[in-house]
């Protein structure tokens, strides 16, 4: 033994006084035969005269990083505080006892991590202590594993890996292993979304480049995300972190190429070419009408709103048509006699069908019509019981039926009560987007979404895949899915041929999306096995938009449950200083969100010719929905046999007391995402970057939830306001 070091950094830490640790040396050297000193950094051997004194040498500990020093800076200025303790204490024998710089990690100030700069850091070092003939020792021989106390840089200070393997040459060129090898990976994988991104129809070269771009950047990140347990000694903590990041980040880098593909393909490529615009381009009139048979079902709806939709189709422009009023499960005479008596006032081409009492909701009562559906029909047209129609709608559209593989047509639901108050408005525009951006791009590959107003549907095909389906609640979205799988084609139209009237309450607006979502689960435990490469009722662009279509219900899921646990992990990194979310966990997360906006303010303005304020209200609008969505996904996984709830619309809601808890858990959440992001802003006092991100990331997880509660509070200004006028 040639010296004796008693204590490390127990001054700095307070676990001594330097009055305490002087005494102890003076103690330790009157029994030792070597020299005798403590280790601590430059600045308490500054300050603390009398430990020097009481020490036969200084043992100092320059560690810039901790400190904050750029990793350039680092060897000049370890130095700096070498020479400082020289002049200080010329009499004094000066070992740098601890020197060293982390592989990897989070940044401290503007300390970088790194291989490369280790490298850099530590032969920089050796160099100039040779130089200087400086005795020294590098912190540390080997990585410790075990060290977590340090957060995610603790594990990373030795010069050779765990394995006993150097990291780095102390001589020579030093390379970034594996650089090439993950650079190489990412353009495979970032070309092969490329091929199958843009593999469904001709691109333009705009569209290509543009969507090309973003396959290999989101190629890099997914590749960076992979490799992370390659890179990192992993612990049950960081495996569970980096799984559940990695699982949320696959979903979402998908969306997120979907909504670039989809935003490059309106912006940059083709015009539309299978939309159908029949006020430009009229479709050629058969030489002889098919007779339709149009079907309003109706549950417990209000007769006024009821009759309003009667009254619009008895006035349609076209030859031969009945329309069935089908009222079900709603024993209430308030409800239907006066249904019954307009359908009647209207003649012989109004039916009313009273089923008091059907099982399947709404399927099973269109299922019971069919049985008084005239013979002669041969297109089956469906409204909800609060739409207006255009006297053209059949005449415009019903040729598209000349087509013998055309097994339904869609037109765009739209609203007439979106400037009753801003609530609505801002339900409405939510709305237009699906039918002016996502409806018009999937008509492109022959893969609408079948919705059950303004559909019609041709009554062989329909008879021939099934008619209505009992086992979901989104009997009409399976329906179209069917009539795919059986080979037959759509027909869309985004040109507004009926108006129905929004809901009620922010309630029955989650209601409605509640039932979808759930639906849409409904859906994928039924026909799953058909998105599968090798089944073959589907073209494969067909199985792409049902897909990303099932994806975006899921995302949507995901990201609030991620949200939640990127909550319950704050509290672990305030206080117990473990591994912060990496940037490659964050970074897709906050991109997403960047491409969500760009996307919406885009193609709002493209397709919707929506102004800005109109697009921050859809907006925020959709981003209310996510917890609802998120609830119906779970549901639709664990429960089965939910109820078909209707929606509220034409004031059918009951009127309930401002006090009804509809947004109490999405506020709590929000704002507990809005405090955690604000606490570690607050907290990072060494601008870790990593933290900057997480904290970023949450803020951005936060406006979902909080988007709920705006949504809420602008429909209790407004009720308040009502009752005021009332008064």
């Amino acid at each position: 033994m040639v010296a004796l070091v008693v204590g490390n950094e127990t001054v700095l830490r307070a676990e001594k006084t330097a009055d305490e640790m002087a005494a102890l040396l003076k103690k330790v050297r009157k029994t030792s035969k070597v020299p005798v000193s403590t280790g601590e950094v430059w600045h308490v051997w500054l300050k603390n005269p009398q430990l020097a004194e009481a020490a036969d040498y200084i043992a100092v500990h320059l560690l810039p990083y901790w400190e904050g020093v750029p990793a350039d800076k680092a060897v000049e200025y370890a130095f700096q505080r070498y020479d400082e303790l020289q002049r200080a204490y010329p009499k004094k024998k000066i070992v740098i006892a601890e020197f060293g710089w982390p592989s990897r990690g989070y940044n401290r100030i503007a300390a970088e991590t790194g291989p490369l700069i280790q490298a850099k850091v530590i032969r920089d070092f050796l160099a100039e202590a040779q130089r200087r003939g400086v005795e020294y020792n590098i912190v540390e021989a080997f990585d410790q594993p075990w060290k977590t106390v340090e957060g995610s840089v603790g594990a990373y200070w030795g010069m050779f890996n765990a394995d006993r393997q150097p990291k780095f040459e102390l001589a020579g060129p030093v390379e970034n292993r594996g650089h090439w090898q993950r650079a190489a990976a990412a353009a495979v994988l970032g070309s092969f979304v490329l091929v199958a991104g843009l593999a469904r129809r001709r691109p333009t070269l705009g569209h290509a480049l543009a969507y090309g771009v973003a396959a290999h950047a989101m190629a890099a990140g997914l590749v960076s995300a992979a490799v992370y347990p390659l890179d990192q000694y992993m612990n049950p903590g960081t495996w569970i972190m980096w799984s559940i990041g990695f699982v949320a980040i696959l979903p979402l880098a998908a969306i997120t190429l979907a909504k670039i593909h989809e935003l490059a393909e309106v912006i940059l490529g083709h015009a539309p070419q299978r939309l159908l615009e029949p006020k430009r381009r009229p479709l050629p009139a058969p030489a002889v009408w098919p007779k339709v048979s149009i079907h309003i079902p109706a549950y417990k709806e209000q007769p006024e709103m009821l009759k309003a939709t009667m009254d619009a189709v008895a006035a349609l422009d076209y030859p031969d048509f009945e329309a069935l009023v089908i009222v079900n499960n709603t024993p209430d005479e308030a409800y239907w006699k006066p249904i019954e008596a307009h359908c009647a006032k209207l003649g012989d081409r109004f039916k009313f069908v009273y089923l008091p009492k059907v099982a399947g909701f709404k399927a099973g009562a269109l299922n019971l019509a069919m049985q008084q559906v005239d013979p002669q029909a041969e297109i089956l047209a469906l409204i909800d019981a609060d739409y207006v129609v255009d006297p053209n709608w059949l005449r415009d559209l019903v040729p598209a039926f000349a087509d013998p593989k055309v097994a339904l047509v869609q037109a765009p639901q739209d609203h007439r009560d979106a400037g009753e108050s801003l609530l609505k408005r801002m339900m409405n525009w939510e709305y237009a987007g699906f039918f002016d951006i996502g409806m018009i791009q999937r008509n492109e590959d022959d893969a609408i979404v079948a919705h059950g107003t303004m559909l019609m549907v041709r009554r062989s095909a329909f008879e021939e895949v099934g008619a209505w389906q009992t086992d979901t609640i989104v009997e009409d979205t399976e329906l179209g899915l069917r009539l795919f799988e059986a080979g037959y084609s759509a027909a869309y139209t985004n040109t507004r041929y009926g108006w129905g009237v929004l809901p009620d309450t922010f309630k029955a607006f989650k209601t409605q999306r509640h039932r979808w979502a759930y639906g849409a689960v409904q859906i994928i435990k039924k026909h799953w096995r058909h998105m599968r490469p090798q089944a073959s009722k589907l073209t494969p662009s067909q199985k792409f938009h049902f897909t990303t279509g099932w994806f975006y219900w899921l995302s949507d899921a995901l990201g609030a449950l991620i949200a939640v646990l990127n909550l319950m992990w704050v509290p672990v990194i305030l206080f117990v200083g473990v591994v912060i979310p990496t940037v490659a966990m964050t970074l897709p997360i906050l991109t997403a969100f960047v491409v969500n906006v760009i996307h919406a303010v885009f193609l709002y303005r493209v397709r919707v010719r929506a102004g800005l304020p109109d697009i921050l209200l859809g907006a925020v609008a959709a981003m209310s929905l996510q917890f609802t969505v998120a609830k119906a996904v779970y549901d639709g996984f664990v429960k089965d046999g939910i109820p078909f709830m209707r929606t509220d619309k034409g004031g059918a809601a009951k009127k309930k007391s401002g006090g009804e808890q509809v947004v109490l858990w999405e506020t709590l959440i929000g704002l507990l995402l809005a405090a955690a992001a604000t606490a570690l802003y607050l907290t990072n006092e060494d601008q870790v970057v990593e933290m900057n991100f997480f904290a970023a990331t949450l803020a951005v997880q936060c406006l979902p939830f909080l988007a709920a509660t705006v949504m809420r509070g602008i429909e209790l200004k407004q009720q308040r306001g009502g009752r005021r006028e009332a008064a």
